[in-house]
């Protein structure tokens, strides 16, 4: 009989969710790095609590999904439902632990920086007296104690927050003990603040709100209060309905309350909480050992909160200090002058952030204001907070253009701040379409149309990353702007497929989602593969977020096996295993982990010495073929596909951000061993004409 472990590494498929695990180890490993300062660290330590949230409630939430229906799945791993759950849950909870042992291990560095983090006995006499104003004037009129007894049903407890069980001495029932509950508020920071002289020391309200319980409770025995966090199942699609699209906000709405109230996939617990009232807790919510996650003294419930602090004024001069964007290599000294005129002489390729977003922002304000520009079409993913894109698109209307939003209102965890943004734009007057079906529209295009004499001339922008100017500070990415036609054509019919019901057969330079993206890019690899048996030069790089689409990884297999040399830089989830004898010998993978998040897609095809570069939204996983809009477009310019080019040469040369994956699936951090240290975070903002023409992924 096989065990756990031997299905899992007989696999030669790898699982999507144990990987996407190792990704979040990845992060984590990231602020144990000697080289980033404590708030740096403390910045990834939270970023991975914010990974784990999401995760549970979505990709734990789907499995609950089988599980309480009695229906079964086998995994990549070859696992089915219950052990692969086991699995999961286990590895979970280990990650938990190596969160909880790693703030622990930072704490004794906080004093040197000038702050702390205490609970409320560790104050002085004055900060107590501080604290318990603050309790009293801010805090206590928000709290809502609800009390479970014979009288009162069990209360909704709201996902992922704080929540205090206390356990009181019953009077007058046949049960020696009841139990209630307090929410604590969302819309209060963690911590209370006390700012003395060049020290500030950040109180957690849970603290706080302890130490006054007996306010809260007057005149009760108060046997115990545990503080705890539920995680909900957040998994949810929309059901497909003759009227749902009469009704699609409405029925967005009702689901996005089933995020509040759905099943509960985890409980966080601090260390010391009442037996009885955990094992109430584990009955009413259906949950066993493997979901309970405890939390040590000494440490937090949601690391989330650490953000309070990392952003605090007094200490963001620690977070690194980026260096100004460069101007795109395509576009030389002509930044900020008029976009329709540059492009109408050139394609322009931004590498974000090391060219930043302006030159895209000036092309939609511009448009805006321009009396010439007739019409304004674009996809929505999401946004950044007081978006200038937005701002964008309601002067433009207000200027009497014609405006079509495509808004995806489905785009996860923004789907309340799409749906009010969305609703603005249609207010003032934009023609909105709220997603298409079942399928999400993840594809980043733009299409401006302008008259100009006696002509209309159009131009577009592709790019695969949202149009969101604060991500673009944050997350690589690639955009192509253009008037050439062939590209506009292109995009043009896309959007009548996507608005309409225009089903071209295909395009001159785009790969588009559901249709043909799948069968396309397996052709492309394909090629390659008859190249190499061919005794013809041959090769792929293929930058991308994830890797799950089996057909794809299938195809890949493949071409290894004919001799093709494989190269995938792959940040998150891959389940493809490298390096296996007789399957993949010839395929080696590697995830880039640093201070950017990379999220560009750009797959390079040797194509017996003619490259063929694409960029765009998609990744290869089943979602992005089959349940998307999604688009990659060709690069043609020779000068913006050698940029492409180089930009893989970078992520191949990195040797410190840089994770090679294992035939068993582990990932080993590459270290410059003696070399010049070479980190693309840096390089890229050092980028010259001459070194883009250098570049060569294959000899």
């Amino acid at each position: 009989m096989h065990t756990t472990n031997d299905l899992i590494s007989n696999s030669d498929l790898i699982s999507r969710d144990l990987s996407w695990l190792q990704f979040n180890h990845r992060v984590l490993d990231q602020a144990r790095k000697e080289k980033r300062n404590l708030f740096e660290k403390l910045k990834f330590l939270a970023i991975t609590s914010s990974n784990a949230d999401e995760f549970n409630m979505i990709r734990v939430g789907s499995l609950y999904n089988y599980l309480d229906y009695g229906n079964d799945r086998v995994d990549y791993s070859g696992l089915q439902a219950i052990p692969f759950k086991n699995e999961l849950l286990s590895g979970l909870k280990e990650f938990g632990k190596q969160q909880n042992q790693l703030f622990i291990d930072l704490k004794p560095g906080f004093k040197k920086h000038n702050f702390d983090i205490r609970g409320y006995e560790e104050l002085s006499e004055k900060q107590q007296k501080s604290a318990s104003r603050y309790f009293e004037k801010t805090i206590f009129p928000m709290l809502t104690p609800m009390v479970f007894d014979p009288y009162h049903s069990f209360p909704i407890l709201m996902n992922n927050i704080l929540i205090f069980g206390v356990v009181t001495k019953a009077v007058k029932s046949r049960e020696k003990k009841k139990m209630s509950f307090i929410q604590l508020p969302q819309n209060l920071p963690r911590f209370f603040e006390i700012n003395e002289k060049d020290k500030v020391t950040f109180v957690p309200i849970e603290k706080i709100v302890q130490q006054h319980m007996d306010r809260i409770f007057k005149n009760v025995e108060i046997i115990s209060s545990s503080i705890f966090r539920v995680t909900r199942n957040g998994d949810f699609t929309l059901e497909e309905s003759e009227d749902i699209e009469a009704n699609f906000l409405e029925e967005m709405k009702k689901k996005l309350k089933t995020r509040k109230t759905g099943r509960v996939v985890r409980m966080e617990v601090q260390e010391g909480a009442d037996p009885w009232l955990i094992k109430q807790l584990k009955k009413r919510y259906e949950i066993g050992n493997e979901n309970v996650n405890i939390t040590p003294d000494g440490s937090l419930i949601d690391f989330t909160c650490l953000w309070q602090i990392v952003n605090h004024e007094d200490f963001v001069s620690f977070l690194p200090v980026r260096p100004k964007p460069a101007p795109p290599i395509s576009m030389s000294d002509l930044e900020h002058q008029d976009m329709f005129k540059i492009l109408k002489d050139r394609d322009i390729l931004l590498h974000h952030p090391y060219n930043t977003i302006e030159p895209l922002l000036d092309l939609l304000d511009q448009a805006a204001e321009d009396p010439h520009v007739l019409s304004i079409k674009l996809t929505i993913y999401r946004l950044a907070k007081n978006s200038r894109v937005v701002e964008a698109l309601l002067k433009a209307a207000e200027n009497g253009k014609h405006v079509s939003v495509l808004f995806e209102v489905k785009a996860r965890f923004d789907e309340e701040n799409n749906m009010k943004q969305a609703q603005r734009l249609q207010k003032a007057g934009c023609f909105v379409i709220y997603g298409v079906g079942s399928l999400k529209t993840h594809t980043k295009l733009l299409l401006i149309v302008r008259k100009e004499k006696e002509k209309v001339t159009r131009y577009v922008h592709m790019g695969s990353g949202n149009y969101n100017e604060s991500t673009a500070k944050l997350y690589t990415d690639i955009s192509l702007l253009t008037s050439d036609e062939s590209y506009v054509n292109d995009v043009q019919e896309f959007f009548n497929v996507i608005t309409g019901h225009s089903m071209p057969e295909d395009y001159d330079n785009l790969i588009t989602a559901p249709t043909h993206m799948r069968r396309d890019l397996i052709a492309l690899i394909n090629n390659e593969k008859e190249n190499a048996l061919a005794g013809k030069p041959s090769g792929i790089v293929i930058k991308i977020n994830s890797l799950q689409d089996k057909d794809a990884i299938e195809s890949l297999y493949s071409a290894s096996k004919a001799g093709v040399p494989i190269k995938l830089i792959v940040r998150g989830i891959c389940c493809l295993r490298p390096g296996r004898e007789g399957l993949s010998e010839n395929i080696l993978v590697r995830s880039i982990v640093g201070e950017y998040l990379e999220h560009s897609r750009i797959f390079y095809f040797h194509n017996d010495n003619d490259p063929k570069v694409y960029c765009g939204s998609a990744d290869m996983m089943v979602r992005s073929f089959d349940r998307r809009l999604e688009s990659l477009f060709i690069i043609s310019d020779p000068l913006l596909k050698q940029q492409a080019i180089n930009i893989l040469a970078y992520n191949l040369k990195d040797n410190v951000n840089t994770y090679e994956m294992k035939e068993d699936g582990t990932y080993v951090h590459l270290e410059p061993n003696g070399e010049r240290p070479f980190d693309i975070h840096q390089e890229f903002y050092k980028v010259k004409r001459e070194v883009i023409m250098r570049a060569k992924l294959f000899v």
